[in-house]
């Protein structure tokens, strides 16, 4: 396989697209967990503890994905560095790499939002129960 300057560069739009992504979720789920908490202050509901705690480890997840996407992106600078210097079999054992790092943030990703479409179902079905018809996802 031919591998040169260009071929890591093309990564760097895309991850630098998913870590936006990662933050803005992130960003949500932080406000969130500050409402839940402010709500929990006042009503003590045992209910808000688990939410927040379900919060949290997607928090996690998100702090894993966005590490494995920034280490990949590191990699690929390492791997470009590589290269240029023409390193050929180091910059293609750092481009490969990445690329599982990468995957491993996509999978994290797939992971986390599998989680939160859960949340949100439970949260569906309280309604249903209440008489709310409501179809589930």
């Amino acid at each position: 396989m031919e591998i040169t300057l260009n071929t890591p560069a093309l990564l760097f739009p895309a991850i630098s697209l998913l870590l936006l992504a990662f933050t803005n979720r992130f960003l949500g789920l932080s406000s969130l967990i500050r409402g839940l908490k402010k709500q929990f202050e006042n009503d003590h509901d045992a209910n808000l503890i688990s939410q927040i705690q379900n919060l949290q480890n997607r928090l996690i997840l998100i702090r894993n994905m966005q590490a494995f996407g920034i280490s990949s992106m590191l990699m690929c600078v390492v791997c470009m560095f590589a290269l240029f210097f023409n390193f050929i079999i180091l910059g293609k054992i750092l481009f490969g790499a990445s690329l599982i790092l990468m995957m491993i943030s996509l999978v994290l990703s797939l992971r986390e939002i599998m989680i939160s479409v859960k949340a949100v179902n439970l949260e569906l079905k309280q309604l249903q129960k209440e008489g709310l018809k409501i179809r589930e996802y």
